[in-house]
């Protein structure tokens, strides 16, 4: 019961981190201010693509730890493969054009809708989870760019780049990163915890 509970606050206070920003624009720097109180001297002085990188390194290794213990990887696999065998038959069937074996397909099909909504489920909620951590970590990024608005990084290519300006659209140059950092890391981690090993 308790763990429900608990399981549930911290669900609502995923759902509120991911969409709250929406209804509430200032929370970005209520909750980047907050979070500068403890990592801004946790961090001292290095550079701020040294600290963006650390705290996507750190977003990667605990995302796949998340996953991993979240969520139900042969539930995943049952029904990706079931998934592959029912398109395939069935594209063997409409060839054939053999409608009674079409129709038992469908059928097969409609069976498997709760199992991949079960699997939607397993995966948003991780999705959840990882951002009541994850969120926070943006907001202070964000507060440290925005204190910092000449603060650069030299990107293979690209050369020199300015943090806070945008490599397309809205994108700026530390979200693309942060997210490439992130990841690497994650993938690398995957692989050493075999998540979502198939």
């Amino acid at each position: 019961m308790i763990n429900k509970t608990i399981n549930k606050l911290v669900m609502f206070l995923g759902i509120f981190l991911m969409f709250g920003i929406i209804m509430f624009p200032n929370m970005r720097e209520v909750i980047g201010k907050m979070m500068d109180m403890f990592l801004k001297p946790l961090f001292g002085d290095l550079p701020i693509y040294m600290i963006i990188f650390v705290l996507a390194a750190f977003t990667g290794i605990y995302a796949s730890l998340i996953q991993k213990y979240t969520m139900d990887w042969s539930l995943m696999k049952r029904v990706q493969e079931k998934s592959k065998l029912i398109q395939k038959e069935m594209r063997q069937a409409q060839l054939s054009n053999n409608a009674q074996k079409i129709k038992k397909l469908e059928g097969q099909y409609q069976e498997m809708m709760g199992d991949q909504m079960e699997m939607f489920k397993q995966q948003f909620k991780p999705m959840l989870y990882i951002s009541i951590i994850s969120i926070p970590l943006f907001y202070w990024v964000y507060l440290l760019i925005s204190q910092n608005p000449g603060a650069s990084m030299v990107f293979p290519f690209w050369g020199q780049q300015i943090l806070n300006s945008k490599v397309l659209w809205q994108f700026q140059y530390w979200l693309f990163w942060y997210f490439l950092c992130s990841m690497s890391v994650s993938q690398m981690t995957r692989k050493a915890l075999n998540v979502g090993g198939m």
